[in-house]
């Protein structure tokens, strides 16, 4: 691997105008093939296999007007304080009547027709039908329904909207992905001391972020992909795609401050950064496509789409940047070090020795760099530095265990969004249950009595406020029900009762003569998809952890070592879900990060973070310890491969980690605490795993194992291919083939250009 790696670096720069030229023709006919495919499909959300998807199916075989997809608004009204409904009908009358003339509209459920009127007889609702789905609706659509909205609201009512059909407010301004970026830039600056070297990971991940989404855009109508499934492939492509690009040029860098002229050092950068690149990124793709184990088609596309885009920016960092340091092969470098690609020849054996000579006499009195200090510090103290680190993250991730699942609706946006106001106002009026009710589907012979029969013993049933009359199909042979749960539609006792209906459906099937009953809802749907997700989360975990494990045993040639590395996730992992419970479901801190109402923590943050995290935990234990690993090989003892590894390595994963803590922490600041916590999980989980695991824990075990840590089976050892990612074998190739340039450079001076 190292070796063809090693050519693919010297190739790509030495024909860096060939290689420019090539991924230009990519990303130029990857954006002319997105711009002229078709418009990508509305994202159709399906559970194969469980029964909220039966019905759902059945509703649109067997009721296809009534499961017709048209975007839907609930207009909610209030009379004035001391008044009814009934005195306002002239003007509830001419808000139905504008918003049945409003674009797209295809009708409007008068409230007193419908009799949607609160027992109070103060509030009521009018249900907007359109003929396009939300996505299709225009602006024109939504200025209307929120004119139409404040002119009732002039007239002394209290209008309020929910639905689908809603415009949703745009909570993401913006400025935390920019601070993000503007703080990744720093980071980069201060890590190499040079703006084009600071520039060059961020120019390449764009390059590759732009490559993978135009690709999905351009493949979106043929292969279902939607608009959303380009999401989780933009983060994880910008953030690999600065990574990958990082540790390459501070590799190149590093082979320069030895001394080999610019072309050698860029093929032993791809072939030694590279190769850990290339692994890198493996273990990304397995924890992305990982995915499909879920069984949610909108999760498997996001997992694969985003898996490509990964692959697109190992691809261009093990061969558009070596291009591009074949363009600036001085620039890269800090101002004070560009004299180093001046020298050309090897110096005399003579002043070989005295430089040689002087550099020692340097070196014994130059400060190591800071990784150094704390590797030679973690060294001396392994036990109790290890202790201390298992012992903190123990405790955050404690509060895990207290962790309550849900999904986001209407009742968990913002109090001062019209559509938390229209669900408060329906909760109050009509009852907890009414923005939940559940969809009851009765199929049968005779579908309407077998519907009644089920219906009264619905009534009956604990936790059910109303069932609405059986309304059959025009064949008769289907039936459904609507009933309203006594309890709002994330409360645990709603959930108990989908899971009550469907023990009885055998018995009520037998008494009312039906076929089939199948409870179904957008609230089943949620408690379905909560409970999909659940039961996939260990076996996810355990194909995610294990095929990294088989793969980190080929790269490191070691069984203790892949282990730690699993567990070291684990135990960051867990401890970013306690910080998550801590302050989005118990609200510590919460006026801190602007969290109006704690709740439950969304369904898909625990797989997303495992998937996220342990790709980009499995990135800085590669590149660290495949420092270590190359020490160790070349000579070194374990504990000095250790130091040697953090020497080389540790400045630039902590680069690495600061900027992708500062790309999610910019998340943060946005009002939807719903990207406040996807954004807030992910810094905290970099920011454990980087700074906890990988710059404390794995130190310590290294050098409490020795050389165990390197111990493998001679069997398995045998059997195993030897990949070379340390470049064990393309030193043995190139020693008695390439000179190398000596320098007169401490280790402080090295540490400059790392």
């Amino acid at each position: 691997m190292a070796t063809f790696l090693y050519k693919l670096g010297r190739f790509a720069f030495r024909r860096r105008g060939l290689v420019t030229l090539l991924w230009v023709l990519i990303v130029c006919g990857v954006g002319a093939a997105a711009s002229a495919a078709p418009a990508p499909p509305t994202e159709q959300f399906s559970m194969p296999g469980t029964e909220s998807q039966k019905a759902f199916d059945l509703l649109e075989k067997k009721f296809p007007a009534a499961s017709a997809d048209g975007a839907t608004a609930r207009m909610v009204i209030r009379a004035p304080e001391g008044k009814k409904i009934a005195d306002e009908k002239a003007a509830i009358g001419e808000l139905v009547g504008e918003l049945g003339r409003a674009p797209q509209v295809a009708g409007v459920a008068d409230p007193f027709a419908a009799r949607s009127i609160s027992a109070d007889g103060r509030t009521a609702y009018a249900v907007v039908t359109y003929k396009v789905t939300a996505p299709d609706l225009t602006d024109k659509a939504h200025d209307a329904l929120t004119a139409a909205a404040d002119r009732a609201r002039d007239g002394g009512l209290t209008v309020e909207a929910g639905g689908d059909a809603v415009a949703v407010d745009a909570a993401m301004s913006g400025t935390g992905e920019q601070i993000g970026v503007l703080l990744s830039a720093l980071v980069l600056f201060l890590t190499f001391g040079s703006l084009i070297a600071a520039g060059m990971p961020l120019l390449t991940a764009l390059i590759g972020v732009g490559v993978g989404t135009s690709a999905i855009a351009a493949l979106g109508s043929t292969l279902g992909l939607s608009a959303t499934t380009s999401t989780l492939a933009m983060m994880i492509g910008l953030a690999v795609g600065i990574d990958y690009a990082l540790f390459v040029v501070s590799r190149y860098r590093a082979e320069i401050a030895e001394g080999h002229e610019p072309a050698e050092a860029a093929g032993r950068a791809t072939g030694t950064a590279g190769s850990a690149v290339v692994f890198a990124g493996l273990t990304v793709i397995i924890a992305l496509a990982g995915l499909a184990v879920v069984d949610i088609p909108v999760l498997t596309k996001m997992g694969l789409a985003a898996a490509g885009t990964v692959a697109v920016a190992v691809l261009i960092a093990v061969t558009f940047v070596p291009a591009l340091l074949g363009f600036a092969p001085r620039r890269v470098l800090r101002v004070a070090d560009r004299h180093l690609v001046k020298v050309k020849k090897p110096l005399s054996a003579r002043k070989q020795a005295r430089s040689e000579a002087k550099a020692a006499k340097l070196a014994a009195r130059t400060k190591p760099n800071l990784a150094t200090r704390w590797a030679a510090f973690v060294v001396r103290r392994p036990l109790g530095v290890l202790l201390l680190a298992v012992v903190g993250l123990g405790a955050l991730a404690l509060p895990a265990t207290k962790l309550e699942l849900g999904l986001p609706g209407e009742g968990t946006m913002a109090t001062d969004t019209t559509q938390r106001k229209a669900y408060d106002l329906l909760s109050d009026s009509f009852g907890p249950g009414f923005n939940g009710p559940l969809t009851v589907t009765v199929e049968g012979r005779d579908a309407a009595a077998a519907g009644d029969e089920v219906g009264a013993a619905l009534k009956k049933t604990a936790g059910v406020d109303s069932v609405s009359a059986a309304t059959p199909n025009k064949a008769g042979d289907t039936a459904i029900l609507s009933v309203v749960p006594k309890t709002g539609p994330t409360d645990a006792t709603t959930e108990q009762l989908v899971k009550d209906i469907r023990a009885k459906a055998t018995s009520l099937k037998a008494s009312a003569g039906a076929t089939e009953i199948l409870v179904t809802g957008q609230t089943a749907l949620f408690i379905d998809f909560s409970e999909t997700l659940s039961d996939a989360l260990l076996p996810y975990l355990g194909l995610v952890v294990g095929l990294a494990f088989l793969l980190l045993i080929l790269v490191f040639r070691s069984i203790l070592v892949p282990l730690k590395a699993a567990l070291g996730f684990l135990l960051s992992v867990s401890a970013a879900l306690g910080a998550v419970v801590a302050v989005f479901q118990w609200g510590w801190a919460k006026d801190v990060f602007g969290i109006e109402q704690p709740g439950p923590i969304m369904t898909t943050m625990p797989i997303f973070m495992i998937g996220v995290v342990f790709g980009l935990a499995m990135d800085y234990e590669v590149f660290l310890v495949t420092r270590m690993r190359e020490a160790y090989v070349h000579g070194a003892s374990a504990k000095d491969a250790v130091v040697t590894g953090f020497r080389h390595s540790g400045r630039v994963v902590a680069a690495a980690a600061l900027i992708m803590i500062s790309v999610f922490s910019g998340f943060v600041v946005e009002v939807n605490d719903l990207v406040k916590m996807m954004g807030f999980g992910l810094a905290s989980a970099v920011l454990f795993d980087a700074f906890v695991v990988r710059m404390v824990i794995v130190p310590a075990v290294h050098s409490l194992l020795g050389d165990a840590a390197w111990w493998l089976p001679k069997w398995l050892d045998r059997l195993l291919p030897n990949v070379d990612v340390e470049g064990e074998k393309l030193q043995q190739r190139l020693r008695p083939a390439t000179a190398r340039v000596p320098q007169s450079r401490s280790e402080h001076e090295q540490d400059l250009v790392h």
